[in-house]
């Protein structure tokens, strides 16, 4: 066959035959079952917050319970439209709730809405006023941050673009920058979680034919390089970061079409099923990893239908018990210490003893319930759980970008929230007041 033939056939075969994607082995459908009952059992729950992240997982899910996710989907847009309330005053300036709005917006397209009433207009429009004020606080060369955080501004620009919505220009740009000077960090280290959301909405952009030429070439190289920025990531037990970071950036490689040859693919899957037999409780994690194990991410909201679905979800298999067990007798002993932030001598160093398997959260709160009010702390609760924003009445601040970091000494920080870590007898951990 001739050399310019031969191309030809060549570019005939990849464009006609199925790339062999991230794929999960057909042996695991049990346990992927498993998560989504596990889900599911949460749209029940009463006392859990409500929460659009595991509505969009059990809608890109391919098997369904319409009738639990259409109850959970009403108490979720009822609740929502209760704080929605705050967003559109009349003359008064809000801080943006960009996050928790396209996280809304998400759900809403998740669910077929028709968003061309006026109300659903009305949210697209304060998502992209939040936006521009997210935009207009990073200022020139990206020297400031966002009022939230680029992670929020990422996924503000996911909304509006699975929505099919255009964006203005220098909104794009300011994220694109953000990227290429690698703002994208928690303290000193990369946020994987950060990249793999800018990652989805820059992949998003890409593809939606909406912009100039010179715009979606800067796109690509950015999806690029949050694709590089992943892949060197990965751990030798084959997780993105951490395990809480893997779910959303396998989201990305499954979104990019990354080949299930590719041993960085298959590691990644092996992390995330290693997740499943550990089940874990988090249902930021969960709600992330779900749409990965059924070869999707949050991109393919965009294009559901929400027609010919069927309940297919089976009900009575035999699933792993909850990783939450009931504590044990025996006793740690947690070693406690607060660094003063300007100083860092120890405002606060005691031994705690709790029952093993307790939380890190347990521990602060024995400490707190001593008596003795030595120590003092508070948590905010967020969909990724409670965290940490008071210690022994110093707060920490968001205009200064400062976090009460996590360490396991003498300077290991901490890959959980305080509610996911359990200290093992005899460690000794560090609450220090840190800046991004």
């Amino acid at each position: 066959m001739e050399p310019r033939r031969l191309r030809i056939f060549f570019l005939f075969c990849a464009l006609v035959l199925p790339v062999q994607l991230c794929e999960i082995p057909r042996m695991n459908s049990d346990l992927i079952g498993c998560l989504n009952r596990r889900l599911m059992s949460v749209t029940e729950d009463l006392s859990k917050e409500l929460n659009p992240s595991v509505y969009m997982a059990l809608r890109l899910s391919s098997d369904h319970n319409l009738k639990k996710e259409a109850q959970y989907f009403h108490r979720l847009k009822n609740a929502f439209q209760a704080k929605e309330k705050s967003f559109l005053p009349a003359g008064q300036q809000v801080q943006p709730k960009t996050g928790h709005l396209a996280l809304y917006l998400l759900a809403l397209r998740a669910a077929c809405q028709d968003m061309k009433t006026r109300e659903m207009k009305r949210l697209v429009t304060r998502l992209k006023h939040d936006l521009h004020k997210e935009k207009e606080q990073i200022g020139p060369e990206e020297k400031g941050h966002p009022i939230t955080n680029y992670y929020q501004y990422s996924l503000g620009v996911l909304a509006l673009c699975v929505h099919g919505k255009k964006i203005d220009t220098h909104v794009i740009q300011k994220l694109i920058n953000a990227e290429m000077h690698n703002k994208f960090t928690h303290g000193t280290k990369l946020s994987v979680d950060t990249e793999a959301m800018a990652g989805l909405a820059f992949h998003c952009l890409k593809q939606s034919r909406l912009y100039t030429r010179s715009i979606v070439s800067a796109l690509l190289q950015a999806v690029q390089s949050v694709k590089k920025k992943i892949l060197q990531a990965q751990t030798p037990e084959g997780t993105f970061g951490n395990i809480f970071s893997s779910p959303l950036a396998m989201q990305v490689l499954v979104a990019t079409g990354m080949s299930n040859k590719k041993s960085e693919c298959s590691r990644g899957m092996n992390a995330l099923l290693g997740t499943l037999e550990h089940n874990h409780d988090n249902l930021m994690m969960m709600s992330q990893l779900l749409p990965v194990l059924h070869g999707k991410s949050y991109l393919d909201i965009a294009t559901m239908g929400c027609q010919a679905e069927r309940d297919t979800l089976q009900q009575h298999v035999k699933c792993p018990e909850s990783s939450v067990t009931a504590l044990e007798h025996s006793i740690f002993t947690i070693q406690l210490s607060v660094q003063h932030p300007s100083s860092h001598e120890e405002l606060y160093n005691h031994s705690i003893q709790v029952p093993s398997g307790s939380s890190l959260l347990d521990v602060l709160g024995k400490a707190q319930n001593q008596g003795s009010k030595l120590f003092t702390f508070e948590t905010r609760s967020t969909l990724q759980g409670p965290m940490l924003t008071t210690v022994m009445g110093i707060e920490a601040k968001d205009a200064e970008r400062s976090y009460w970091q996590l360490l396991k000494a003498p300077d290991t920080s901490l890959e959980k929230g305080v509610s996911d870590y359990r200290p093992q007898d005899g460690e000794s951990i560090i609450l220090k007041l840190s800046h991004q």
